[in-house]
């Protein structure tokens, strides 16, 4: 069988406020991330587990507000001024604390915002230093919870339309009641239906789904039990996001 050579073109992630998908379990976030002016002591802590859309939100509102993005795990000394505001991804992950106790404090002596990402909520984040241990406690906290079954279908949806790639809802809905029930699983999947469908020149079916994604998931999972097809609903023939 003659194969197409599929090549692993990247898919920008978007900060675009336009594609942030409402949804019950990110509306709190989404209000507090659309009134920084409101934040207690400037600063506000967004938490939640991998693949919840933190850092979708987070980047959202730092292109709207011209926030500086930064890296909690490469976090090191004292960064520049940000006169607009900072994000700290991966705030529970610094290996140095004592530079992040530092940014906090400078935020709240200049007046700049500040943001920060984990995946619980700071009060139990595992650092060592009391004051930072302080200064988090004392921070705003808002969390995201588990998608509702609208939110991954109009997740999946995206995902499939960034890579122009054309399913069926039938097979939308084979997909939903056997992949993970969060953002960042849908993202893998998808990315690797496309190589898949890219390699073997083909639309994506069931088999070619059982094919790209059976080393990634349990064989259970793609099996076509009539049970786990009522997982979710199927979707409404509408266009793609």
């Amino acid at each position: 069988m003659m194969r197409q050579l599929a090549l692993p073109l990247p898919v920008a992630a978007s900060s675009d406020a336009r594609d942030v998908i409402a949804d019950a379990s990110n509306d709190a976030a989404r209000s507090w991330l659309a009134k920084p002016e409101a934040w207690p002591l400037g600063r506000l802590a967004l938490f939640g587990a991998t693949g919840l859309g933190k850092t979708h939100l987070a980047r959202a509102a730092a292109a709207r507000f011209g926030w500086r993005w930064l890296d909690g795990m490469g976090l090191r000394g004292l960064p520049a001024p940000a006169p607009q505001g900072s994000v700290i991804d991966d705030a529970d992950c610094v290996a140095d604390e004592a530079a992040l106790l530092h940014v906090i404090n400078l935020c709240a002596e200049r007046g700049e915002t500040l943001l920060l990402i984990g995946r619980e909520a700071p009060a139990r984040w595992p650092v060592r230093l009391p004051d930072l241990a302080s200064r988090l406690r004392a921070t705003q906290a808002v969390g995201i919870g588990p998608a509702s079954d609208a939110l991954l279908r109009a997740l999946l949806g995206k995902f499939l339309a960034d890579r122009q790639l054309r399913v069926e809802p039938e097979m939308q809905a084979w997909l939903l009641a056997r992949l993970p029930r969060d953002a960042a699983s849908l993202a893998e999947a998808v990315a690797r239906l496309d190589h898949a469908a890219l390699g073997l020149g083909g639309r994506i079916t069931r088999a070619l789904a059982r094919l790209a994604l059976a080393e990634w998931l349990e064989a259970p999972q793609l099996c076509d039990d009539s049970e786990t097809e009522a997982r979710l609903p199927s979707p409404s023939p509408t266009p793609l996001l």
